[in-house]
């Protein structure tokens, strides 16, 4: 059973409100504090309200944070699946649009992430959080849905339409990755080692690495606002268990393909490539004397498109990693052309 859990600034500007400036000399510029957050990422303002589902999954009991705008009659349902270094917050703006145009639109936080539970002895795969998904929208009456994943998010979108065919009307992939086997050009990290570079990382490492592979070093208020959840986890308390989760959650993403099986996609599927995006993960552990390229969108997109059955291929040229961020005009215009394709 679905219960709702109000927050009182769910209605207030997306950026959160600790965002306030330390005193200063009078001859020097205000310095930003640096967020800090607990693993539910409590004081986190998310655009809507927040309801947790109570889920009993590998014998624990888990909750899992959603938001959902409830559609007009007989509309779809839109699930938008967020990326492993997002929550379902920067949704936001697609949310809006959609529901403006009647459409049904959830929005989870997988286990793992964003304000839903944290277990660090779970077995993280894209088909268990594809069966949250599922047991969520069971929760909710939703039958069948639009399901539009980005990043990694589309690996789990991919593997939720795999498993559930009769469940999902379209299937709309964002720039997922998941597009070429990592393993197949780099070393496996363990978990341990992982772990270990997680708990390494500095706020100025996520901004980096964001404004480089994401955005081609060009930089912005609205790119800074998506890194505070996890520069907000790196100061906070529950630090070691986050950086333990995403050394989970990355295994995932390196041990648990999508690419030889995207031939036996049963459901319409429409790509939305920034052919900019350049996101190539375990890029730094490629094996001796392989040449490869990892990230090269541009070309994944035609390759993946290739192996799908009917697949519609909408690239935005000149976009990255975060369409739906970077230019939600023409990323607006191309999801109205995955939808519409779908009726």
């Amino acid at each position: 059973m679905a219960r709702s859990h109000f927050n009182s600034l769910a209605f207030a500007a997306f950026v959160p409100l600790w965002l306030a400036f330390v005193p200063a000399q009078a001859d020097e510029a205000p310095v930003a504090e640096e967020p800090v957050f607990d693993a539910r990422l409590s004081g986190y303002a998310y655009p809507f309200e927040v309801h947790i589902l109570a889920l009993k999954s590998q014998r624990q009991d888990l909750e899992m944070a959603y938001m959902y705008l409830p559609g007009k009659e007989d509309a779809p349902t839109v699930v938008l699946l967020h990326g492993k270094n997002f929550n379902g917050a920067y949704w936001r703006q697609t949310a809006e649009f959609l529901a403006s145009r009647g459409y049904g639109v959830l929005m989870p936080d997988q286990i793992g992430f964003g304000k839903s539970s944290k277990p660090v002895a779970y077995q993280y795969s894209f088909n268990q959080l594809a069966a949250n998904t599922a047991v969520l929208m069971d929760a909710l009456g939703i039958k069948k849905a639009v399901i539009v994943g980005h990043s990694m998010g589309g690996m789990l979108a991919a593997r939720f339409a795999l498993a559930y065919p009769e469940r999902t009307r379209r299937l709309v992939l964002v720039n997922p990755i998941g597009l070429e086997d990592y393993l197949d050009y780099t070393t496996y990290p363990d978990i341990s080692a992982a772990f270990e570079r997680e708990k390494a990382l500095t706020g100025a490492d996520i901004v980096a690495y964001q404004r480089k592979n994401y955005y081609d070093g060009a930089w912005s208020d609205a790119y800074d606002a998506l890194t505070i959840p996890l520069r907000g986890w790196i100061n906070g308390p529950d630090s070691e268990q986050l950086a333990y989760v995403s050394a989970l959650t990355y295994d995932m993403i390196l041990t648990q393909p999508v690419i030889d099986d995207l031939e036996r996609l049963a459901v319409p599927t429409t790509l939305i490539i920034g052919t900019r995006d350049r996101t190539g993960p375990n890029r730094a552990n490629k094996r001796a004397r392989v040449s490869r390229e990892l990230g090269r969108y541009d070309r994944l997109g035609k390759d993946a498109a290739s192996r799908i059955p009917d697949a519609q291929l909408i690239e935005l040229d000149g976009l990255g990693h975060l369409p739906h961020i970077e230019d939600f005009g023409r990323f607006k215009d191309a999801l109205l052309q995955a939808l519409d394709a779908g009726q």
